[in-house]
């Protein structure tokens, strides 16, 4: 083992821990891996930024055009609009159908906002018929994972997988060659969820509104200023009553109609009735303060919090979201938003006291009062899913037709052979912008460009395991530990590796470290490395056994106020039974 191999084990090893504590971004790490690989000269420089201009990163960035244009279209949202009118007649057909529905998109464009839609709408479902969201969510986002094993495109990990078989002088592959292993997934997928996954999945989310849902009852309460407070005449950052007991303002009604949502320059005047959030240490001292008097009420509920210039909504913290890692302070969220955060869903747990110094993470819920004038600007940030109400958008619905047309030629060109993937998907999503589906603006905001970095980030590693031999030494190991019982027990092991690592970081960089591996032992056994780069490939891309091992978990994690083992207890079944299918299927339908 040279010194070249033991750096680059050392990369890959900070990565993986980088990746799975979330300390920094993914973004960031994936351009810390490629920054150390070329200080190292492992790779040369036109290596370590190959990445950019990979097959699969531009292929990723396209079908991201191609998603949000069909997406601006509302073609998402009209089916997702018709397969819930479906639950009024028949709650288990309306399940099937949603999860029929959304593992159709999924297999074709990116999921994420495929979920995102459905997610305010089976909420508004589950409200109507008074059945549990919780038991919706995440049989739906289960099914856009099972959706996405169907197609090359369905996942930017298969695209990747491909790209890196392609490098290695493999045949890429094609539009519709994991879709009969694909479809087996699907169907069992379904039938586990319909017949055992829902009925262990815990009811989580309550009844009621907003204000119910995040337990604020409790904690809020209004009081008056009085003609001998202290805080008078102070700007609310600096009156006693904030900094003394660190009480957070909500809301001020001064005189009869006006509302204002504070300002930490304002200046509290005599007869301002504060809507304060606190909790019963901080209200024993709010009572027993000079110069403050309590207004007592019972019950509070949503429209308490509403009037015609706010509103009260739940967002969540999206997947790729650049305020990860980011406290509601360092944003200057109130300043910058016009909004108050009132409680926070943040792994889990329901956090309503200081909540400006939580470091956000992708799949928190935030209950937050936004001003009406300022909502469209919340709304409009990629960073943000709001999932308490179904969005009216402006949906280009004369420009359906041919975007879906479009998109069906992205998908026979490629599935012929006409063009390749990369060409195709860029072109179609050239011609989405010119009929305008897509405004430029759009375009730029609808790449994630978090993933485009990780690829290009992650295909160095790829590309450095390669140069210094560190592939072929973990191949032999593999080789030498499980290849006496055959290259099916390999395939085997390399699903399980491939799941094991993506529940604990991103399944493309999973991919990435595992693709060049795979190719290398099956080289090594003289055999096909087909059967086990599709073992990589679906393992990576079905992962169910917690919220941060897929970003549609991680989406859901928050609304449907799940815990970690709610994600353990119906995705491990699932993922050991995928496991078992994979090893049995994968030499059936690709030889050796």
């Amino acid at each position: 083992m040279n010194f070249e191999i033991v750096f680059v084990f050392a990369v890959a090893i900070a990565a993986v821990i980088l990746f799975a504590t979330e300390k920094l971004s993914v973004d960031l790490i994936a351009l810390l891996i490629m920054a150390t690989l070329l200080s190292s000269r492992i790779i040369t420089p036109e290596e370590g930024i190959a990445g950019f201009s990979n097959k699969a990163t531009v292929t990723v960035a396209a079908m991201f055009v191609i998603s949000a244009g069909l997406f601006k279209t509302g073609a998402v949202q009209y089916l997702g609009r018709f397969t819930t009118k479906i639950f009024k007649k028949n709650y288990w057909l309306g399940l099937i159908s949603v999860m029929v529905a959304v593992g159709f998109f999924s297999a074709f464009i990116n999921n994420t906002p495929v979920v995102a839609v459905f997610i305010p709408i089976l909420l508004g479902v589950a409200k109507e018929i008074k059945a549990s969201t919780s038991k919706l969510l995440m049989p739906m986002s289960f099914a856009s994972m099972f959706g996405g094993v169907c197609t090359l495109i369905g996942t930017s990990t298969n695209i990747l997988v491909s790209s890196i078989a392609e490098q290695r002088g493999e045949p890429p592959f094609t539009m519709f060659e994991i879709a009969p292993l694909g479809i087996v997934m699907f169907c069992v997928g379904m039938l586990y969820m319909v017949l055992i996954g829902i009925r262990i999945i815990p009811d989580r989310r309550a009844e009621g509104d907003l204000i119910e849902s995040f337990n604020l009852q409790e904690y809020m309460m209004e009081v008056v200023i009085l003609a001998n407070s202290s805080s008078v005449g102070k700007k609310i950052k600096d009156a006693p009553l904030v900094k003394d007991i660190d009480i957070a303002i909500i809301e001020i009604s001064r005189g009869k109609d006006l509302r204002i949502v504070p300002e930490p320059d304002m200046v509290l005047e005599i007869g301002d009735v504060l809507l304060v959030r606190c909790d019963l240490e901080k209200f024993k001292k709010i009572r027993s303060r000079e110069g403050i008097m309590l207004k007592p009420r019972f019950k509070w509920h949503d429209g308490d919090l509403e009037t015609e210039s706010l509103k009260l909504i739940e967002a969540v913290v999206a997947p790729n979201s650049y305020f990860i890692n980011k406290s509601l302070q360092e944003m200057r969220f109130r300043e910058n938003f016009g909004a108050t955060v009132l409680a926070i869903r943040h792994r889990g747990k329901l956090m309503r006291e200081k909540l400006s110094d939580i470091k956000l993470k992708a799949g928190d819920a935030l209950l937050l009062e936004v001003k009406i004038d300022r909502y469209h600007q919340l709304a409009g940030n990629p960073s943000f899913v709001i999932i308490s109400e179904v969005e009216e958008e402006f949906f280009r619905k004369t420009r359906l037709i041919p975007a879906l047309i479009i998109t069906a030629g992205v998908i026979i060109t490629a599935t012929l052979g006409i063009a390749p993937i990369v060409v195709s998907s860029v072109i179609g999503a050239i011609l989405l912008v010119l009929i305008g589906c897509l405004t430029m603006e759009e375009t730029y905001l609808a790449i994630e460009w978090r993933i485009i970095f990780l690829l290009a980030g992650v295909l160095t590693l790829e590309a450095a395991m390669e140069n210094s031999g560190a592939a072929p030494l973990i191949s032999s190991k593999i080789i030498s530990t499980v290849g006496f019982w055959g290259p099916i027990a390999l395939v085997s092991a390399f699903y399980l590796m491939t799941f094991i690592f993506t529940e604990m970081m991103s399944n493309n960089a999973t991919a990435a470290l595992l693709a060049p591996i795979a190719i290398s032992t099956a080289h090594t056994l003289g055999v096909s490395p087909r059967p086990f780069l599709v073992a990589v490939m679906f393992a990576a891309s079905a992962s169910f056994m917690t919220p941060v091992g897929y970003q549609t978990n991680t989406l859901i994690y928050g609304p449907g106020q799940y815990k970690f083992a709610d994600f353990l207890k119906v995705g491990t079944p699932l993922n050991i039974i995928f496991w078992i299918i994979a090893t049995i299927l994968i030499p059936y339908f690709w030889s050796f």
